[in-house]
């Protein structure tokens, strides 16, 4: 039987030594625990699972541990991916790490969860903080007359970054540096832009209601394996092997992008060589129809701001 380090061709790095890993949870008495097994934000679109345990994570887990409770957080890089285009703009609900984007990505959450290890005891939300500073939760309230609810705030974030006009505007700024929300300038126009930030969120989580319902085709059984991806423009198609496709996939959707990634070629190119579950075709349906959603919203954004 191989160990875990051969079986799975694991390497050490300057602050991950796997031999010190070992004798950490052996003197610990660390053991294989359900509770461990969490979802992993691995990439836009694609949440994984993995075993969030001493002898996999790094010792500092001062960020992570806030993903273990419910929570939520902008996914952001100081400086766009591709020139003169802020793309990379996401959520994520789950522990991730900073390649979401490629690059170098950075985390955002909503809320601080107190000190203690969440993975071995549940938290409520009494023991969580929101991530605003005072200084800005007053600019704020000065701003609207009324100090609103942090995950409206969030949402009303998330909506501006996703504004066309905005990103138009900071064009030149945003190449340099993380991009800065201007203060809303009245409360219903608050309102109007968190409530569609809101949407964006649900879409980008896979949450939103109205994917149950996503248009997309998959007419031709067969292996399910992926093989060659490339997309059929005249037809509208996705196709993954030579007899199978997905269709009604319009070529504005087939080519939107977050970060460096062009999100419907990227999940199907990750899963090269396997059988895709009904699950994963599901999945993969369901990000059309968000992508489609996105762009709608978008434009709802923009005559709003």
């Amino acid at each position: 039987m191989k160990d875990l380090e051969s079986y799975h061709n694991l390497k050490s790095t300057s602050g991950w030594k796997i031999g010190n890993r070992r004798k950490e949870i052996f003197r610990k008495g660390e053991t294989f625990a359900h509770k461990n097994i969490v979802l992993y934000a691995y990439r836009p679109f694609d949440t994984r699972c993995t075993y969030y345990c001493e002898f996999l994570r790094r010792a500092h887990s001062e960020l992570m541990k806030h993903f273990l409770g419910e929570n939520m957080a902008l996914a952001l890089m100081r400086r766009p991916i591709l020139e003169g285009t802020l793309s990379q703009v996401s959520v994520v609900d789950a522990i991730t790490d900073k390649n979401f984007y490629a690059y170098q990505t950075y985390f955002f959450p909503l809320y601080l969860y107190t000190d203690k290890e969440l993975i071995d005891e549940e938290a409520s939300n009494s023991e969580r903080t929101p991530n605003f500073t005072d200084k800005f939760l007053k600019a704020i309230k000065e701003a609207l007359g009324t100090e609103p609810a942090p995950e409206e705030i969030f949402y009303y974030i998330y909506a501006v970054l996703y504004a066309p006009t905005y990103r138009k505007r900071y064009e030149e700024f945003l190449k340099i540096d993380f991009p800065r929300v201007p203060l809303p300038t009245d409360y219903e126009l608050f309102k109007k832009l968190s409530e569609l930030g809101k949407e964006l969120v649900e879409f980008h989580l896979l949450k939103h209601p109205s994917l149950s319902e996503t248009g997309v085709g998959f007419p031709v059984s067969g292996s399910n394996i992926v093989e060659k991806v490339r997309y059929d423009e005249e037809n509208e198609r996705v196709y993954f092997n030579k007899r199978q496709y997905f269709d009604g996939i319009s070529k504005v959707v087939w080519e939107y992008r977050i970060g460096a990634y062009q999100v419907m070629a990227k999940y199907l190119k990750d899963r090269k060589n396997r059988e895709l579950s009904l699950e994963e075709i599901e999945h993969y349906m369901w990000m059309a129809k968000a992508i489609e959603r996105t762009i709608e919203v978008q434009r709802r954004i923009e005559n709003v701001f």
